[in-house]
């Protein structure tokens, strides 16, 4: 009775089908006459406006006595993602990005890197450390520069701008090489001029140190 009610024969449809945003695809509408852009998970539905099936999507009728209408949600009322147009579902693992691999979890997603996310202090084997990235490769990688190229670099740093802003990074001070006294801590940061990573050093005190005991007197 729906499908008489709705469906007009014969069909007549645009010449041209629809564009369908991103992870849309074109699809029979209800009554299998025109393509339309299938609706995706949560995407208002009925008997014409079908859900993506290949996700598995059906039009959920369960809140439609409430007013809200019928949406697209999964068969077995699992929930999903949808990350930049694809739904995926409960506990599916997924890479958006080479760098990224990430988990569909209740409904949201968490992520963890998968470049390595390491520090290269200069050393004197490699007094020059630099990240770069490399053709062909996500992830970058540390080189070693040569002394040249460094105050090549150095140079041209210095009359020309950063090409990109800085993005500040640095670890915290260390303890006081001395328990008394003046001493000096270190930490590595890149906040300077260049935005190069760097050990930088500055003077500390803990505590003063107490008066040494007067000399006794030298006994011939």
């Amino acid at each position: 009775q729906v499908c008489a009610q709705l469906c007009r024969r014969p069909c007549y449809c645009p010449w041209v089908p629809p564009r369908c945003p991103r992870g849309s695809p074109l699809v029979l509408d209800g009554c299998g006459c025109c393509k339309i852009c299938a609706r995706r998970l949560g995407e208002p539905c009925d008997f014409l406006h079908v859900c993506d099936q290949s996700q598995g999507l059906v039009c959920d009728y369960s809140a439609a006595p409430a007013g809200t209408g019928a949406t697209c949600n999964f068969e077995d009322v699992e929930e999903g993602c949808e990350v930049n147009g694809r739904v995926y579902r409960d506990g599916e693992v997924f890479q958006p990005s080479c760098k990224l691999q990430c988990r569909c979890l209740d409904g949201g997603f968490t992520c963890v890197p998968l470049c390595q996310e390491d520090v290269r202090l200069p050393t004197p084997d490699c007094p020059y450390p630099r990240r770069v990235e490399v053709p062909g490769k996500c992830c970058p990688e540390w080189i070693c520069e040569a002394r040249d190229q460094h105050l090549l670099r150095d140079a041209g740093a210095a009359s020309l701008p950063l090409p990109y802003p800085c993005q500040e990074w640095g670890t915290e001070w260390s303890a006081c090489s001395a328990t008394c006294g003046v001493g000096f801590s270190t930490r590595v940061s890149n906040q300077n001029r260049y935005c190069r990573l760097e050990t930088q050093r500055r003077l500390c005190m803990a505590r003063p140190c107490p008066a040494l005991p007067a000399a006794s007197p030298v006994v011939s």
